[in-house]
């Protein structure tokens, strides 16, 4: 047991809140069903709270210097760089991430972290634009947002708060965060504390744990909120873009995937083995941009499948406690059920099966399907398990076709031998993300991340966030008289 197992509140103006709710939420670890901790659940009237607190923190925070807010920002990173044991351990055992993807996610937490140090000059810069009116001077202001209403999921809770989180703040924004509850620790109470340790000033980072049958819409139609920062499910996605068009909200929504791995005619498959098994089954398949479909030219595809499935065949699964573990279990049991039931459907349906897994406990060992149409239920569904789809391609121009043949349009990856020839077929794939002979899941944060379609709307990574989180505004100074025809 970890120190953080006692920060089971919410953090709201500054301080540790117990939850005013008469429900409790146990968080369990995935693996074994035990007790990580037990939180009072918050109340609407304590997000409003947060809401209320945050406005008003805001506007002292948006005054303060670029200096005063790197620091804070660096004291923070340091802060979970001295904490990595503990925090990973947190981790493992609230997400049920394997050590290497728990390391993997404190690493990119911190990345993100440390790259908003760089946005914390990026407002009050002043542009000035020429005028076409005789003795007037245009000048152009960044300014902060406002309060940004933050919500993040289950899977890599750590690095996806902190991607808003931290240039929100970088920026001058104050921030209402509700973590999935499920890992409410790790997606909120960590980077609480983290800032709290760093000296942020109470109020501009709040902390809600709580869940939806508390607080309904509460997140989304708060009139202080400026933006609604949302990663998680298309369907939620679309709810949320909704009211927020409705009430003139801005949105950043990094949603649902459909990521094809295409293996072209030239493509070495060895190499392209290598990748697939690690773009496939790291966190059991739990991430929006993990390979989805296999989509392989036919003169590759045997030689693919059999080496694919006999690497699938010998990963590790089991307690993600172990080092050597790779898969470990799904994040609940009705995640579990939703996967068993895509795979009972695709073999009613006739999907052939090339690697029959098995459920122990919340784990479910690697299944292979082969033969699957592109345009099955298998084929077109998010399935956020480790189980993968093999297409056949008869033409490199069909497996390209077959790419865009879905609503989704985060991650994509190419794998063939011409370079040149890779990232010219990159272009014509409608995704926010190719990859050139590498695997689907990338993510760096200094690059656009997001999707296309029904992937989500708006970018992350610098500079591209810093257009999201703030607002421009035009101040026009007549330095001398004007003369108006009437």
């Amino acid at each position: 047991m970890t120190r953080y197992e006692e920060l089971n509140r919410s953090f709201i103006n500054g301080q540790w809140t117990e939850g005013r709710s008469d429900r409790t939420y146990d968080i369990l670890n995935p693996y074994d069903g035990s007790t990580v901790a037990s939180v009072r659940l918050a109340t609407a009237a304590q997000l409003q709270e947060a809401f209320e607190t945050a406005k008003k923190a805001q506007r002292e925070w948006a005054q303060t210097s670029a200096d005063e807010r790197k620091e804070i920002l660096h004291k923070a990173a340091e802060y979970l760089k001295a904490d990595r044991e503990a925090i990973v351990d947190v981790i493992v055992r609230e997400t049920g991430g394997s050590v290497l993807k728990a390391n993997v996610e404190h690493h990119l937490a911190l990345e993100v972290l440390e790259e908003a140090i760089h946005f914390a000059d990026e407002i009050y810069k002043v542009r000035e634009v020429p005028a076409a009116i005789e003795g007037k001077v245009n000048h152009i202001h960044r300014l902060p947002l406002g309060v940004i209403a933050s919500i993040s999921p289950f899977n890599f809770p750590l690095n996806l708060s902190m991607r808003t989180i931290a240039p929100a703040i970088a920026l001058g924004n104050s921030v209402v965060h509700k973590p999935d509850i499920q890992v409410g620790l790790t997606g909120g109470s960590i980077i609480a504390k983290a800032f709290e340790h760093a000296g942020l000033p109470a109020g501009v980072l709040n902390v809600i744990l709580t869940d939806i049958t508390e607080i309904g819409d509460g997140m989304l139609t708060n009139p202080h909120a400026q933006l609604i920062s949302f990663t998680g499910s298309t369907a939620v996605g679309r709810h949320i873009g909704e009211i927020a068009g409705r009430n003139l909200k801005r949105v950043a929504l990094e949603l649902g995937g459909n990521s094809p791995f295409v293996v072209l005619s030239d493509a070495d498959v060895d190499r392209a083995v290598d990748a697939a098994v690690f773009g496939k089954f790291i966190h059991q398949g739990q991430i929006c941009m993990i390979i989805n479909r296999f989509i392989i030219h036919k003169d590759k595809y045997e030689e693919f499948v059999q080496k694919f499935v006999e690497r699938a065949k010998a990963i590790p699964y089991g307690d993600p406690r172990d080092p050597k573990t790779v898969i470990g279990p799904l994040i609940n049991e009705r995640q579990l059920e939703k996967a068993i039931n895509v795979i009972e459907e695709a073999k009613r349906e006739g999907a052939k099966v090339a690697l029959e897994g098995e459920r122990i406990g919340n784990v479910l060992t690697p299944y292979v399907f082969t033969e699957v149409s592109n345009s099955s239920k298998l084929a077109q569904t998010e399935l956020f398990a480790p189980i993968a789809t093999m297409i056949r391609a008869d033409t490199d121009e069909e497996a390209i076709r077959m790419a865009n043949d879905t609503e989704y349009g985060l991650s994509s990856a190419i794998f063939t031998s011409d370079l040149a020839k890779g990232e010219e077929l990159a272009l014509q794939i409608d995704s926010g993300m190719t990859h050139v002979n590498d695997q689907t899941v990338n993510d760096s944060p200094t690059i656009p991340f997001g999707g296309n379609k029904a992937s989500g709307l708006g970018r992350f990574g610098n500079p591209w966030i810093v257009e999201e989180f703030t607002v421009t505004k035009w101040v026009s100074v007549q330095q001398t008289y004007r003369k108006y025809p009437f």
